[in-house]
């Protein structure tokens, strides 16, 4: 178990990297206005929600990694079938997003629901979150050896005699 629990942080260390991109590449292209961990930490710390607050982007990066490596390794434990690990993925770091942002981020008070957001960052954050799932269930079938049925005794090649030599 504790080797799927590091391959599952590995490959949501990996996926997080990959999503902060897609993030980052939203927030460049003016798709949104901050990202959305920088928001949820700064919400989180005391004083206002709506200052910036010292130190809170090296704390969104290490909370967002945080969330998206532990992410991994649930998602590590849960899955078993190589064959669907991509689309299970997706599946999985959607219904983080909609839990996260119809869910306790609003709750928080830190970002409006999806229903009221801007329409653009949505499709940014939902595109990250597809990109960080089928990142995750990629990474994790390159590092979890699949496991291969024992072969029965009787089908196994036997091994040849060398041949006698004088």
């Amino acid at each position: 178990m504790t080797h799927r629990l590091v391959r599952g942080a590995l490959s949501g260390a990996a996926a997080t990297v990959t999503m902060s991109a897609v993030m980052l590449a939203g927030q460049q292209a003016g798709l949104m206005p901050a990202q959305p961990p920088k928001h949820i930490v700064r919400g989180l710390l005391p004083g206002s929600k709506r200052r910036p607050k010292p130190g809170e982007g090296v704390l969104a990066a290490l909370a967002h990694l945080g969330f998206g490596v532990a992410s991994g390794m649930a998602f590590a434990l849960l899955s078993r079938r190589p064959d669907r690990r991509v689309a299970s993925g997706v599946g999985y770091a959607l219904l983080i997003w909609a839990v996260s942002y119809e869910g306790w981020a609003p709750r928080l008070s830190v970002l409006p629901p999806i229903r009221h957001d801007l329409p653009t960052r949505p499709a940014v954050m939902a595109a990250g979150h597809t990109v960080y799932g089928a990142t995750l269930g990629a990474v994790l079938n390159l590092l979890e050896p699949v496991e291969q049925p024992p072969v029965p005794e009787e089908t196994r090649q036997k091994e040849p005699r060398p041949a006698l030599s004088f």
